[in-house]
């Protein structure tokens, strides 16, 4: 018998605000807890929430993925630069996948809305792109996000996020 599936820890605008212009820094850890991280080209989460797809760099994620490998967990911070609004979720079952057809596309779309989003505030469009040009094949990571977090800088930094009723 299987178990009922977990029930989502972000809602719908928690979701657009995962998949817009924000700096994505994915960690995980090996067994003798050293932690790993890299930088995320862009982020899908599953119609029901159930389920967050990022999109890695083989090459410069490499420890992070067979760390992944190990254990599936992930921690995840989304910041959007101009008002460091942060959220972290954390997350289980992560596995390695394929990218789908489309989302080729989306880590383009990715790069060109951080392009926007950094120039804001001052940087250059070729450090954005070099900062976020991908080395080797793009690979989808995909987990099950079990806690959710506000990590905005100030007071309610570290709070449990609450879901729009």
């Amino acid at each position: 018998m299987s178990r009922p599936a977990a029930p989502a820890v972000i809602d719908a605008e928690h979701a657009r605000f995962l998949q817009g212009a924000v700096s994505i820094i994915v960690a995980s850890r090996n067994a003798a807890n050293q932690p790993e991280l890299v930088r995320a080209h862009g982020c899908r989460v599953a119609r029901d929430r159930r389920r967050v797809r990022l999109f890695l760099a083989s090459m410069q994620a490499s420890a992070l993925l067979d760390d992944v490998r190990q254990n599936g967990l992930v921690a995840v911070v989304f910041t959007e630069p101009g008002t460091h609004r942060s959220l972290q979720l954390k997350g289980e079952a992560a596995r390695v996948v394929r990218l789908r057809p489309d989302e080729a596309a989306r880590t383009h779309a990715y790069r060109d809305a951080m392009v926007v989003q950094l120039a804001k505030g001052g940087v250059s469009e070729a450090l954005t792109r070099a900062l976020l040009s991908p080395m080797g094949e793009t690979v989808a990571l995909e987990f099950v996000p079990t806690l959710a977090y506000v990590q905005t800088p100030g007071p309610g930094a570290g709070r449990p996020l609450e879901l729009e009723p």
